[in-house]
């Protein structure tokens, strides 16, 4: 396939981020196709056994395996790789395929993990169950305070590994901060930054060495598809990461890639209104619930940090109310407009009760560990109108008594 004339790192590099999500990584083929490519197969041919050898081998350019190497996945992942500013970029099956194969790659018996307590259900499940399996020993810290960090580092602790805004608890890390006591330990930071995406903060600009996604939230932006994304360096992603998923074969589809890359085009625009949505609903519960955690909001406690860190809040944040699960599902039920759900990073707004859902598989002890409570709900907020938004929480709220 014939790349695109000035499809070159050192310029696409210099292009700023919007260009970035709507050119980076394209590539044509001789027909001069303008949208990129859908290429739905599995494999390849050569035009002789030598050739076929010869790519095994490492010895000439071109594709063996959609397994391995697909154009349309190719495409995708260069344009995630310029967005978050780094050399290479694998992408996944899912987000939670990424975040598996992350820690797999790089860890074994006898390693030490160090894992923000405030994390998605799944993430948890991997850091308290799958990798003590394997014998490799997790410490889960409160990521908000880098002492704790520090506090938990031991001669064979490996990774530091994060979410931050934290799922559904909206914790913010310090990035800086945390990075900073890694890198100074020889110590691997991977941050799941699928709740902000590189549109509103790039934690490699802090030091961070791996971010990891969940590409169908966000990215993908309107709950298509399944997808997922790991950003390193070339040496990570080619000698640490490839070796773990070509023979473990989480593999993304190219349909799938190419749906995400529809929605890179459109990633900018949607999260910055998001985001603007989210300040003004948030704002308006702030008044009607004892609690709201929005790290835009000037009463979040990690306010400033935030600000600092990302370039907009984001869609999505959580609230409290005292009356607990019963409360709580009241007034789920009595939505009109925002749907029950537990997807985020959708066009529309979306409505989840993490106690039973996303987090209903942790233990009730280690939930409360995290800062998850019967009384906590999570809340996408979509491109519709904020104060239709507003009118159906209004009426929602008045109905379960608040």
């Amino acid at each position: 396939m014939k790349r695109k004339t000035g499809q070159d790192r050192s310029i696409t590099q210099t292009w700023r981020p919007a260009t970035k999500a709507i050119r980076g990584g394209t590539a044509r083929s001789e027909y001069g196709e303008t949208s990129e490519a859908l290429f739905l197969t599995s494999g390849y041919a050569y035009d002789c056994a030598g050739d076929a050898a010869a790519r095994f081998a490492g010895e000439q350019v071109g594709m063996t395996y959609s397994r391995l190497q697909n154009p349309t996945v190719e495409m995708l992942e260069e344009r995630i790789a310029l967005l978050e500013g780094a050399e290479a970029c694998r992408s996944m099956a899912t987000g939670m395929a990424a975040m598996t194969a992350v820690l797999l790659c790089q860890l074994q018996t006898g390693d030490h993990l160090v894992g923000g307590r405030a994390a998605f259900g799944s993430c948890r499940w991997l850091t308290d169950t799958l990798l003590p399996r394997f014998g490799i020993a997790t410490t889960v810290v409160d990521a908000r305070d880098p002492q704790a960090f520090l506090d938990a580092v031991r001669p064979e602790t490996k990774v530091f590994f994060f979410e931050t805004p934290a799922n559904p608890t909206m914790d913010v890390v310090d990035l800086k901060a945390v990075c900073d006591i890694a890198r100074e330990r020889g110590i691997t930071t991977v941050v799941d930054n699928a709740f902000a995406t590189p549109a509103l903060q790039r934690p490699m600009e802090f030091g961070a060495d791996v971010t990891a996604y969940s590409a169908t939230k966000m990215m993908d932006g309107q709950g298509r598809v399944l997808a997922g994304a790991v950003c390193g360096t070339k040496d990570f992603i080619d000698n640490t990461l490839l070796p773990f998923t070509r023979n473990t074969g989480p593999t993304l589809s190219p349909f799938n890639a190419w749906v995400v890359m529809k929605g890179l085009e459109t990633l900018d625009l949607r999260i910055r209104r998001q985001s603007e949505n989210a300040l003004k609903v948030a704002t308006f519960l702030e008044g009607r619930v004892p609690r709201v955690l929005c790290p835009f909001l000037p009463s979040h406690p990690q306010h400033d940090l935030a600000v600092a860190q990302m370039d907009a809040g984001g869609p999505i944040f959580a609230l409290e109310v005292d009356g607990g699960r019963a409360q709580a599902h009241a007034l789920l039920d009595a939505l009109a407009l925002i749907d029950i759900s537990n997807n985020i990073g959708d066009s529309r707004s979306l409505m989840t009760h993490p106690a039973s859902t996303t987090h209903a598989s942790v233990a009730e002890e280690k939930r409360r560990e995290m800062g998850i409570g019967e009384g906590m709900l999570r809340l996408n907020i979509g491109l519709e109108d904020p104060q239709d938004v507003i009118d159906d929480l209004d009426q929602a709220l008045a109905a379960a008594g608040l």
